[in-house]
């Protein structure tokens, strides 16, 4: 591997991944997993891992669900946190590689409780700037 990119994660995450890297080194080509050859992970591997993983991650009921039924579901699990946690759609779009369209037209739906904290901000707003009743 000889191009390296920017990945925007906070310091939380980070130190989580240098603790992943510490403990269980890099691929020979510098990626996170490998199979037991140091080799790219087969896709049969990733699905027969991921339920295997399921099984052990979650309650009996919500295994047998289509919870997280692909691993490909974390991408969102991670997207509809990061709204719901408030950053903006332009910055999670730009971790993401998406653009804030395709953010907010796929999880227009997703952001919970924050009607009232846009209305506390535009109250405030108006307070601010003396526009009271």
């Amino acid at each position: 591997m000889t191009e390296d990119r920017p990945v925007p994660i906070p310091p939380v995450l980070v130190a989580i991944l240098r603790r992943h890297i510490s403990e269980h080194g890099t691929a020979k080509d510098g990626r996170l997993f490998s199979n037991e050859r140091g080799d790219v992970v087969g896709t049969s591997s990733y699905w027969r891992v991921w339920e295997e993983a399921r099984q052990f991650a979650l309650p009996p009921d919500r295994a047998a669900s289509p919870l997280a039924g692909r691993p490909y579901d974390l991408r969102h699990t991670c997207i509809t946190r990061w709204l719901n946690a408030g950053v903006p759609i332009a910055e999670v779009a730009r971790r993401v590689g998406n653009s804030p369209e395709v953010i907010h037209r796929r999880y227009h739906g997703c952001i919970d409780g924050h009607e009232q904290a846009a209305n506390d901000k535009i109250a405030k707003s108006l307070e601010e700037e003396g526009d009271t009743a």
